[in-house]
């Protein structure tokens, strides 16, 4: 298939002043070799050139829509997921009007570059395994011409790029208004039956840092009382602390720490999914270590040499 082909997923993406990043963000999904039928992205008040690249990608694309929200203060905890979610909903409906149909649902941030079979790739994926409902390629990083792969968790999808198949997207309620949106997500598709899973040879590109829109450690501060919000159990949390402390940045640990300790004394609100946090406090603490462990013992091999 040629880039003009259009695929049977939609895509939603928000964006907020990302006049730098969205040019090559949309020529890489432009350039796929399996376009979505329908990319939604939502403009969430941005002050810069966006609005203005916007309408020139909607001009060229007939298959590229946008909304606009109105100017809001950055908030990386719920406001995030509202944005989606109004990206998901419109998306939905837009479909249904228009009679597009679809068999997958995807979520790419505005700072996150494809290879360009990455659809060809995840979409041959799930039509191998009828029992995979969320995946995601593996995040790198460009450093110095070469690829670096993200340190994570193997069978979790990432957030950015991450497809859902149509049906897991319902049968989960689809895009939650909450923080950590897209692990609650997961959660919710493991709980019924779905498998997860992240292809690390499908290559995205994520041009900042994972909780870096607002700085490394305010982003971390933010984790660790989503922690809290989730209700994490203390172990867990001790344990999520020492995997951030022994990898680079080693300061993001202490922010994680203290977002959650800060938010246990303060006795802030909790998450009032009462699935998701009894998912959390059962969480069997062996088996998050082995995950961890196997994760830090992929950071020296999950590094792509080759040049971009």
């Amino acid at each position: 298939m040629n880039s003009d082909s259009n695929g049977k997923y939609l895509l939603i993406t928000p964006a907020r002043n990302e006049e730098e990043n969205l040019p090559d963000v949309s020529k890489s999904v432009t350039g796929q070799k399996v376009t979505p039928a329908l990319w939604i992205i939502v403009d969430d008040g941005s002050t810069d050139e966006t609005p203005h690249i916007l309408e020139g990608l909607k001009a060229r694309y007939s298959w590229i829509q946008s909304i606009r929200l109105p100017p809001r203060p950055r908030d990386i905890t719920f406001h995030y997921s509202y944005v989606c979610k109004q990206g998901f909903d419109h998306a939905l409906d837009y479909c249904k009007e228009n009679c597009i149909e679809y068999d997958y649902i995807g979520l790419l941030d505005a700072d996150t570059v494809l290879d360009e079979n990455y659809f060809v790739k995840l979409l041959g994926e799930f039509e191998k395994d009828s029992s995979l409902g969320i995946a995601s390629g593996g995040v790198y990083y460009d450093v110095g011409g070469k690829l670096s792969r993200e340190v994570s968790d193997k069978n979790l999808p990432r957030g950015t790029g991450r497809l859902w198949r149509k049906s897991c997207f319902i049968e989960t309620e689809g895009y939650p208004v909450e923080p950590s949106p897209d692990s609650i997500s997961n959660i919710k598709a493991l709980l019924r039956g779905w498998q997860l899973k992240q292809y690390a040879d499908v290559v995205e590109i994520q041009k900042r840092k994972t909780s870096a829109g607002e700085g490394l450690w305010k982003g971390y501060v933010k984790n660790g009382w989503m922690a809290y919000y989730v209700d994490k159990n203390l172990p867990v949390v001790l344990l999520n602390t020492l995997y951030y402390t022994l990898k680079s940045p080693y300061y993001t640990g202490i922010a994680y720490l203290y977002g959650y300790l800060n938010s246990t004394l303060k006795r802030e609100k909790k998450i009032k999914d009462m699935e998701i946090r009894a998912y959390y406090r059962s969480l069997n603490l062996r088996l998050l270590f082995s995950r961890i462990s196997g994760a830090l013992s992929r950071n020296s091999t999950d590094t792509q040499q080759g040049e971009r």
